[in-house]
């Protein structure tokens, strides 16, 4: 029989099981990196050693990339590996090589070498970045060994620009270092990686002559080797937690230093954090601040709530992490060591309160439990710094008083109650037993303590303990009880009252505030999925101020940053601007990031309290409330529901930016590469043009005299069949501008179809002199209404498309029909047609069709500007391909002129 002293196994964590199960997952490669403080210091070697040890182990091992820089150690052990050509890429008149993943994963080795975590790829590659070579090699379940230095950790970035004064631009997220199975940690003191610098065995001399000028100064090494140093211990310590919780291994094993401290509403708990604190700092370890809430919790004043919550933010402010958790059915001291084994809690901070023997004697000493059940985990006993009432107050907000008034009404009705269950039970005592009797009162004496609480229960049990004795224990009608048996009974009856009052007066008061939590929790829920579903920043700013009067009962407004001020920016009720003093405060809160205006101690003569909005990136705006009550505004606990709808208006604000960031980037990036094309378009394609033109007129001006007439018509023609080219090419590109400009307004009346397409063959006779024109335009189609201009423009785009991507002697072929409301006319070609996958890429700007190696001539904007006119006109232009042979079809759709615009075309 297992002892009952002994605290049976806990259950694993499921998120560590989770995560624990996703590394283990079958197909997934895992990875190894290899991490340094500096360049130099080895990685690379020791990498490639490590590869050889796997490869005489037997495993099949090939080299991706890896990058010696010169060093003659390190390339001598590239022999004996097998290593992947790698891909050339040009670039900007350079040759760049870079891994070739797809010949890694045709190759699918069991591990793969693949060096320079951090680089970033050529243009042109797969991914941007080699961590995402590295991430899809590991999806493909190959094995990964990589190296990459300390700088280069995203999180570390600022801290390493901050030792180094260089800012590191190739940088890795935190979440693919993470990602690692294994960190094996590649160390060099300080001397002897100068050493190796002044050896040359780091950088050429010159460049060596550099580093130890700037970042390879003494000072610099070992602040980066303390970094890389800590960062693995982390990491470390990570895995051992998680393995810890994965398999229900009970705590603590003191691999790393963990410290909690257990807070309270004492005015001694600020001093247990700072010492805490204090404690952590020598340590150089983690440290948690936990407050667990029982019963007693909710008892709590207004005033020892708020104490209670400035001691959590004080330890917030310190760097500790706060939380606030629910106590069990069983001890504080309970709670407490079940919390620190769970996460590896080494160190325990607790104060003791002056109690006196009887007391610890009667209800137990918490301090007591816990040395007796803590184990391996070292319990600090301090008192503690009492903290008066005006010191805790000094800087923050002042709170208003809570306490809900005293309500006499549910005592009277404890009395009928009991008084009611008296008169039951004189009913059923001629038929039933005195015992029943007993569970009568003891009905009334639950139903009081569910629903008015504790205090009148008490009242209640006493009353029917009473009447239990005056009307039912013999001799009735007296308090006088002479029988033994019916002391004992009268006794246990009162006892069992009591207590039974008291557990249904505890769960009454949990059942009331969890139902409380339970309606917080859902307002909260019910505005950040709100906050989700909206996109635009005026929306999320009047959500966030609707939310905060309509759950507060408050006016609000809401401030953010504009050319170095702050502005109002939405309010409820509506607000436009701000008196002086209200201005005044804000603005203060906004530059020191602290609580200004009614109720604190800065500004206090302004109308509106102002806090600061904040997310882990820092303050982002300002937030003021006001009501017309007197005093201060805000109880800790509306204090802390605002500081929660705060905070999600707050992350809604920054999420906002920062897709309005992300679109700036991707409209820069869209504009570069619409630059680079039309670089590369006029470099090329007008060009060409020129040169065809420059040649034929340098011919008749050198050599007219020996020129024929026959020779010099040829050359004239060249001129002028390219000039009108190149005149196209700009035409194309002066529409384009006008496009995005929306300057394109279209003058529609009606129109034949007939007249307006042979008046566009005319024009493109040139451009159709290889090809045979076929016309199907079918018999009484109606007027279309379009603008005569843009709809030959477009047409002679679509037949310049057709003519170059369908071979020399092929026919092209004009169809027009009436389908319902439009008249559709089809322009076909005999090419190859276009993918599936392109049908819709054509039509954007610069995008041309790929056939085998060879990209036909022209900007790429015929087709856009094709699109663009017809839809201006109120039509349709698509792309598709033919069903009875190869070839593309471009289908215009457009709209049939009304009878009256027709009979004033017609007249």
């Amino acid at each position: 029989m297992p002892d009952p002293r002994v605290e049976p196994p806990s259950r694993p964590s499921p998120d560590a099981l989770l995560e624990q199960a996703r590394r283990q997952e079958p197909g997934t490669g895992r990875l190894k990196v290899f991490l340094g403080a500096a360049p130099g210091v080895g990685k690379t070697y020791a990498m490639l050693q490590s590869a050889h040890a796997r490869a005489k182990a037997g495993v099949d091992v090939v080299i991706g990339y890896a990058e010696t820089h010169g060093r003659a150690e390190t390339e001598a052990l590239l022999a004996g590996l097998e290593t992947v050509p790698r891909r050339r890429i040009p670039y900007k008149g350079q040759v760049l090589e870079e891994m070739d993943l797809d010949a890694v994963l045709a190759r699918r080795p069991q591990l793969a070498i693949v060096d320079e975590l951090a680089h970033s790829n050529a243009p042109g590659s797969r991914h941007p970045k080699r961590y995402l070579d590295v991430l899809e090699l590991l999806a493909n379940g190959i094995d990964v060994y990589t190296a990459v230095n300390i700088q280069h950790i995203e999180s570390l970035n600022d801290v390493v620009a901050q030792i180094t004064t260089v800012r590191v631009r190739e940088t890795v997220p935190d979440s693919a270092f993470e990602r690692a199975d294994a960190i094996e940690l590649v160390d060099l003191t300080p001397d002897d990686l100068i050493q190796r610098l002044k050896e040359g065995k780091v950088y050429v001399p010159k460049q060596a002559e550099r580093a130890l000028e700037h970042y390879f100064s003494p000072g610099n090494l070992t602040a980066l080797r303390e970094l890389a140093l800590r960062r693995t211990a982390e990491r470390v310590d990570e895995q051992l937690l998680s393995h810890m919780q994965a398999n229900a291994i009970p705590g603590p094993w003191a691999a790393g230093e963990r410290v909690l401290v257990c807070v309270s509403h004492d005015q001694r708990s600020q001093g247990l954090v700072r010492y805490t604190k204090r404690l952590a700092d020598r340590l150089r370890a983690p440290w948690t601040a936990i407050n667990i809430e029982t019963r007693r919790s909710l008892s709590l004043t207004e005033q020892q709530r708020d104490r209670l919550a400035d001691t959590l933010r004080l330890a917030e402010a310190l760097g500790g992490e706060a939380l606030a958790i629910p106590g069990g059915d069983r001890s504080l001291a309970h709670d407490i060591l079940a919390f620190a084994r769970a996460n590896n809690i080494t160190q325990i901070v607790v104060g003791k309160a002056p109690r006196s023997f009887w007391y610890e004697a009667l209800r137990g000493s918490t301090v007591h439990e816990l040395v007796r059940g803590s184990g391996n985990i070292s319990i600090h006993v301090m008192t503690g710094t009492a903290v008066s009432i005006e010191e805790s107050q000094t800087g923050s907000l002042r709170p208003a008083e809570g306490t809900e008034p005293f309500n006499p009404w549910p005592y009277p009705m404890a009395l009928v109650l009991v008084g009611i269950g008296l008169g039951v039970a004189k009913l059923i005592e001629p038929f039933f037993s005195i015992e029943n009797v007993d569970l009568v009162f003891l009905t009334a004496v639950v139903g009081v303590a569910v629903r008015y609480g504790l205090g009148p229960s008490l009242l209640a049990s006493v009353v029917a303990s009473l009447c239990y004795n005056f009307f039912f224990l013999p001799p009735v009608y007296t308090f006088t009880i002479t029988d033994p048996t019916n002391i004992v009974a009268f006794f246990f009856f009162m006892l069992i009252a009591i207590l039974v009052s008291n557990l249904a007066g505890r769960v009454r008061a949990q059942a009331t505030a969890a139902a409380q939590r339970v309606r917080t929790t859902e307002s909260l829920y019910a505005f950040s999925r709100k906050l989700a579903g909206t996109a635009a920043l005026d929306d999320v700013l009047w959500a966030t101020a609707y939310q905060i009067a309509l759950m507060l009962k408050v006016r609000v407004v809401l401030l953010l940053p504009e050319q170095g001020r702050i502005a109002v920016k939405a309010g409820y009720p509506p607000e436009d601007q701000l008196d002086p003093a209200d201005l005044a405060a804000a603005n203060w809160a906004w530059e020191n990031d602290r609580v200004a205006g009614r109720g604190s101690d800065t500004l206090p003569g302004a109308k509106r309290l102002f806090l600061p909005m904040r997310t882990g990136r820092g303050p982002i705006g300002v937030i003021g409330i006001d009501d017309d009550r007197a005093g201060a505004l805000l109880t800790p606990d509306q204090r802390r529901l605002l500081d929660a709808l705060t905070d999600q208006g707050a992350l809604a604000i920054e999420r906002v930016h920062l897709v309005e960031d992300m679109d700036r980037v991707k409209r820069d990036a869209e504009s570069d590469r619409l630059r680079q094309a039309l670089l590369t378009s006029i470099s090329h394609d007008l060009k060409t043009p020129l040169a065809a033109v420059l040649g034929a007129a340098t011919t008749m001006r050198d050599l007219a005299s020996h020129l024929s007439d026959a020779q010099r018509t040829e050359l004239i023609g060249t001129i002028v069949e390219e000039s009108e080219r190149l005149n196209r090419f700009i035409a194309n590109l002066l529409d384009m501008t006008k496009l995005e400009s929306g300057a394109v307004v279209p003058n529609s009346a009606a129109h034949d179809l007939g007249e307006l397409v042979g008046a566009t063959l005319r024009r493109a006779t040139s451009i159709l002199a290889q090809h045979t024109v076929k016309l199907d335009l079918g018999h009484d189609l109606p007027l279309i209404e379009v603008d005569p201009v843009l709809f030959e423009q477009a047409l002679f785009n679509l037949l310049d498309n057709a003519a170059k991507y369908a071979p020399a002697g092929s026919a092209i072929q004009l169809r027009a029909a009436q389908s319902g409301g439009q008249v559709e006319l089809q322009v076909r070609d005999e090419g190859e047609g276009i993918p599936p996958a392109e049908l819709e890429t054509v039509f954007d700007k610069f995008y041309r069709v790929r056939k085998g190696d060879h990209i036909r001539p022209g900007t790429g904007l015929g087709l856009a500007i094709a699109r663009g006119f017809i839809e201006a006109m109120g039509g349709r232009l698509s792309a598709g391909n033919r069903s009875d042979r190869s070839g593309a079809a471009m289908t215009i759709r457009l709209p049939i002129a009304s009878r009256g615009d027709a009979l004033i075309s017609a007249a």
